[in-house]
């Protein structure tokens, strides 16, 4: 997977590649498949990007026995780790599997400083990365390049397209009556 991920999306020959991760190129991305469902908030979740530290509260133990497996597993700790539900992706369609990596990989981002210059390590001079939450952005890149219905967001599409559903006269109207009031 990785080298697939490599020669699709970061090599510039590639007829799909996608200048917006270039920043991706040296950095070790981990693929993981899972097997079991999972849901957050009540949503299927068919793909992950994490870091491939272990973040959040665990005790030094449990820290050292997360980053032994995925050392194990991946020869070294990766940049990152993007986990892809394998149902799922066995079950899509080429289109939403590449959307759906590309998502993920628009999560795995460059740091930036308070200017918004690239942050890199000062000892390695390797890249800092972090994780990206869900932005406007990742949307329309993955809409640009693979349609709303690959991206998952067709739904979001045809609600941007047609007019509000309350009138710009009726918004006014209770601000107004907010603004206007004492309190």
């Amino acid at each position: 997977m990785p080298e697939w991920v490599q020669a699709t999306f970061l090599d510039k020959a590639s007829p799909v590649a996608n200048p917006e991760p270039a920043h991706l190129a040296d950095a070790q991305i981990g693929y993981l498949w899972a097997a079991v469902k999972n849901k957050r908030k009540g949503k299927r979740v068919i793909g992950q990007c994490e870091t491939g530290t272990p973040q959040g509260a665990m005790s030094t133990w449990a820290k050292a026995r997360v980053e032994q497996q995925i050392t194990d597993r991946f020869g070294s700790l990766p940049d990152f780790i993007i986990t892809l539900d394998a149902n799922y992706c066995a079950a899509c369609g080429v289109a939403e599997f590449m959307a759906l990596v590309e998502h993920e990989l628009y999560h795995a981002a460059q740091d930036v400083d308070s200017f918004g210059a690239p942050k890199f390590n000062s000892q390695t001079g390797r890249p800092v990365f972090t994780i990206r939450g869900h932005d406007v952005g990742q949307f329309i890149g993955a809409v640009r390049r693979y349609g709303a219905d690959a991206a998952g967001v067709h739904e979001l599409v045809g609600a941007a397209s047609r007019p509000p559903e309350i009138a710009r006269a009726h918004i006014e109207h209770a601000a107004h009556a907010i603004f206007a009031s004492p309190r």
